[in-house]
């Protein structure tokens, strides 16, 4: 499929789609320059909105791309892989969402498809690595001389973005220590929670990037370039140092909620202490006022005039020996 690009490129936005459903068309030359003249390309770059029908029915009519490539970009899956087929490999890949999308903070999906002189890339929402990506090829800041080298540097960006997440996580539950340790606890709850399931999406992404690229390294090691063998190891060993990172702050967490909880059940345990206390204390002198309480002849102290306070008095004794006993029996436990 031969799609021309404009040559003054204003026909195309990256962020609303043309006719074709495309995004952007970009041609590189040898040595990974940015040109406009697609008969000087050495490789080149389409990324499609799939969202949109009008870039499905152009994949789908796309007979350059096997049929097991074009299904899955056209999957409604979003179950991360990477595979081979017929010397493209293809993939679906965990990104951070753009800072001005809709859904912005989590995880969106980038799909792709290469071989040695075409990157084909689609996604639903806007992603902040491939706009970064863009955005260097734009302003001359990054060359890309293979379709690989621009896949390894948006997946490094995704991974950028992570550690990002990872660092602002790490001082959140820096600001949760300090406050449980100063004993300002009692509004961290819902913080610490909302900590653990960004870090529960994050680490869940790791060990799914890294199996992924285990995975591609054992299967297709004799039938990739040693290029894109070299990018997956790289790649695999960024995504295991982020796991094991992701791994030791949910432990953090999870020591942090066990703390926050221990607080919780210590503080209850206090109020259940005063509870008890007030009921035993207040328990001898309602049966004392009950029997005085009944209206049956041949109560004592009926007749006498200073009955009242008799029987007042005895009750504050009681109370009083009851409470020495049960603070006693506290301190003992």
């Amino acid at each position: 499929m031969n799609i021309a690009l404009n040559p003054e490129g204003t026909d195309l936005s990256p962020y609303l789609p043309d006719e074709h459903g495309l995004f952007f068309i970009y041609h590189f030359t040898a040595e990974g320059v940015l040109t406009k003249d697609a008969a000087q390309a050495h490789w080149t770059w389409r990324s499609y909105q799939l969202s949109d029908m009008r870039a499905r029915h152009e994949i789908a009519a796309d007979q350059a791309l096997p049929l097991p490539v074009r299904e899955a970009f056209l999957s409604a899956s979003h179950g991360c892989h990477i595979d081979l087929e017929d010397d493209w490999l293809y993939g679906d890949l965990p990104d951070l969402r753009h800072d001005y999308s809709a859904e912005a903070g989590g995880l969106g999906h980038f799909r792709f498809a290469l071989n040695d002189t075409m990157l084909v890339g689609a996604r639903k929402q806007p992603l902040q690595s491939v706009d970064n990506i863009r955005k260097a090829i734009e302003n001359g800041s990054r060359k890309f001389r293979s379709p690989a080298e621009l896949i390894e540097a948006v997946v490094g960006q995704s991974f950028d973005g992570m550690v990002a997440e990872l660092t602002s996580l790490g001082d959140t539950l820096d600001g949760i220590e300090d406050r449980i340790v100063c004993d300002a606890w009692h509004n961290e709850r819902q913080a610490l929670v909302d900590a653990r399931r960004r870090l529960v999406v994050i680490h869940r992404q790791m060990a799914t990037l890294s199996n992924l690229f285990r995975h591609l390294d054992h299967s297709h090691r004799n039938d990739l370039p040693d290029t894109i063998n070299d990018m997956a190891a790289r790649l695999s060993h960024r995504a295991l140092t982020l796991y094991h990172d992701g791994e030791q702050l949910q432990a953090r967490a999870r020591l942090l909620q066990d703390e926050l909880m221990a607080k919780l059940t210590t503080e209850s345990n206090r109020l259940l202490y005063v509870l008890s206390v007030m009921t035993a204390v207040l328990l001898p002198m309602t049966i004392i006022s009950s029997l005085f309480g009944m209206n049956v002849g041949g109560l004592p102290f009926l007749e006498t005039p200073s009955g009242f306070w008799i029987v007042t008095l005895f009750a504050f004794a009681v109370a009083a020996v009851v409470f020495y006993v049960v603070t006693r029996l506290g301190r003992n436990v």
